[in-house]
C-alpha cells in the first residue's frame, strides 16, 4: 500500500548523480568518476566509451537500460564486473548503492539478487546519438518498491514524433501524444502554458542567424495541411518562409525534439506530481550525446549555453546537471566564459600505449584552461591534433621542416616542397613568413 512516509521518502531521496564507478565494464578495466553539480564534459576519441559513460549514468539513475545493457569485458572475471554509485539527494545527503553482473542470469543484479533498483533519481532527459530519447519521471514511479515499478519511457525517432503508446494486458495506454499532436493542441489550447514554456524553450535553443550573428528564432508558424496525411502539422518560420516540421533539417528537428521533449517532461512531471500530491522536483538531469550533431559551427558554439538556462523558462527553482559527450571544440570554446571550477568538469578518455604492454584506456580529468581560439582547443590535449589543418598540408610542413634542419639542402627538393605548400596552404598562412625567408636563402623566390 502506498502510504504519505512512503512517497514522501522517495520524494527526499531524489537527487543528481555525484559519483559513478564502473568496474571489468567497457573500453577502461576501471573509471571512476567524481561528477559535478552543473556541467560535465566528456571528451576524448571514437571508441573509447563516452556514451558508454552516458549509459551507465542513465542506468544507475533510472534502473533501466535505455538500450541493450552494457556487457562484461572477457577479462571482467578478474575485475569482479560491478558498477556503484552516489546520488545527491536534495538536501545534500549521498546515498550509495552498486549492482554487480550475474553470469548465470546475464543480468545486472543487486545485493538480493532483483533488478537494480535505485531509488533516488532526478526528473530525466536522454536524449541519445541515434536520435532516440529516454525520459523517467519520478512522479510517475512513487511506488513502495514492493510493487511493480514503472519503466522508463524510451522514444524512438518515430515515437517523439508521432507518440508513445502501451499495450498491456489487452490495454492500451497512451504515453504520450508526440511532438505533432501536443505542439497543435498546445497551440490551440486557450491556456497559453505550455505553449508559451514551449515557445520560450525553442527561442532560447535557437541557432544565431547566419548573416547578422542575432538569433535566428525557432519561431512556431501557423498548423497546416501536407499531402496524404489528415493532421494538422506545426510549422516553423524560416527567414523564406514557413515549413511544417517534418520537412525541416536534421538539425532543427533534433533541437525542436529535444525543447519538445523537455517541455512535455516537465508538464507531465507537474501533472503527476498534483496527482499523488507532491510538489514538483526541483533538479533536472538532462543526458545528451554528441550535442553538436548536425548543427552549423556558429549554434555548436551557443547550444550547450542555452540548454543551461533552460531552468529559467520551467521554473525559477529547478536546477538541472548536464551531462554531455562532444566531440566539438567549438562548443568546449563556448563555454570558456561560464565554466566554473566548483560547479562544472571536463572528463577526457585517453588511449595509452605503454611500450611492450597492451593498450589501455585511461579518464583523465584535465584541469580547466581557456585557450582562446578554436585552432587551440584542437591542438590541445583534449583534441590532440598536432596541427589544425588539413592531412596534406601538415605533411607538407612537417617535411619542411625536416629540411630546414638539414645541412646540405638540394635545391630541387626546396622549390618541390614550395610547390607542395603552395597547393595545401592558403596565403595567409603564418607559416609561409618562415618558410619564404628560408627558400629565399636557397635561391628559391616564391
Amino acid at each position: 500500500m502506498i502510504t504519505q512516509n512512503n512517497i514522501e521518502n522517495l520524494v527526499e531521496q531524489r537527487g543528481t548523480l555525484s559519483v559513478l564507478t564502473i568496474e571489468g565494464v567497457g573500453a577502461a578495466k576501471q573509471l571512476h568518476l567524481e561528477l559535478a553539480d552543473r556541467i560535465n564534459l566528456f571528451t576524448g576519441d571514437n571508441g573509447l566509451g563516452k556514451s558508454f559513460i552516458l549509459d551507465c549514468a542513465w542506468y544507475v539513475l533510472s534502473g533501466y537500460w535505455s538500450n541493450l545493457p552494457a556487457y562484461p569485458r572477457e577479462d571482467a572475471e578478474r575485475y569482479d564486473p560491478k558498477i556503484s554509485f552516489q546520488i545527491e539527494d536534495q538536501t545534500e545527503k549521498r546515498h550509495n548503492g552498486y549492482t554487480t553482473y550475474d553470469w548465470e542470469q546475464q543480468e545486472w543484479t543487486s545485493l538480493n539478487g532483483r533488478s537494480s533498483n535505485p531509488s533516488c533519481p532526478s526528473l530525466l532527459i536522454y536524449a541519445r546519438v541515434d536520435g532516440a530519447f529516454a525520459v523517467w519521471d519520478p512522479a510517475r514511479d512513487a511506488l513502495p518498491k514492493s510493487a511493480n515499478r514503472e519503466q522508463p519511457l524510451i522514444f524512438t525517432k518515430e515515437d517523439i514524433w508521432n507518440g508513445l503508446k502501451s499495450h498491456k494486458g489487452g490495454k492500451v495506454t497512451f504515453l504520450s501524444n508526440g511532438l505533432i499532436a501536443d505542439w497543435i493542441l498546445w497551440q490551440n489550447s486557450p491556456e497559453k502554458e505550455p505553449f508559451e514554456t514551449l515557445k520560450r524553450v525553442l527561442k532560447r535553443l535557437s541557432p544565431p542567424d547566419l548573416e547578422t550573428g542575432d538569433i535566428g528564432l525557432l519561431e512556431p508558424g501557423k498548423p497546416t495541411r501536407i499531402y496524404r496525411d489528415s493532421r494538422w502539422m506545426p510549422t516553423i518560420k524560416q527567414a523564406y518562409g514557413e515549413i511544417p516540421l517534418v520537412y525541416a533539417s536534421a538539425g532543427v528537428q533534433r533541437i525542436v525534439a529535444l525543447a519538445y521533449l523537455i517541455v512535455w517532461a516537465w508538464e507531465e512531471h507537474k501533472t503527476q506530481s498534483k496527482l499523488i500530491r507532491q510538489p514538483p522536483q526541483r533538479k533536472m538531469v538532462i543526458l545528451v550525446d554528441e550535442i553538436e550533431a548536425h548543427l552549423h559551427p556558429q549554434w555548436q558554439r551557443k547550444i550547450l549555453t542555452a540548454l543551461l538556462e533552460v531552468q529559467k523558462d520551467l521554473a525559477s527553482s529547478l536546477s538541472i546537471q548536464l551531462l554531455i559527450a562532444t566531440h566539438s571544440p567549438l562548443l568546449m570554446s563556448s563555454v570558456e566564459p561560464l565554466f566554473d571550477r566548483d560547479k562544472d568538469k571536463i572528463f577526457h578518455l585517453n588511449l595509452l600505449k605503454p611500450d611492450n604492454q597492451a593498450a589501455e584506456v585511461i579518464l583523465q580529468e584535465p584541469e580547466f584552461v581557456i585557450y582562446g581560439t578554436v585552432d587551440s582547443w584542437l591542438r590541445s590535449e583534449i583534441f590532440e591534433l598536432s596541427q589544425p589543418r588539413s592531412i596534406e598540408a601538415e605533411k607538407a610542413i612537417n617535411d619542411a621542416k625536416k629540411l630546414q634542419l638539414t645541412e646540405s639542402v638540394p635545391k630541387a627538393e626546396v622549390i618541390a616542397i614550395s610547390e607542395r605548400l603552395m597547393k595545401y596552404l592558403s596565403a595567409h598562412d603564418p607559416f609561409w613568413s618562415r618558410w619564404t625567408f628560408f627558400a629565399a636563402e636557397q635561391g628559391v623566390e616564391l
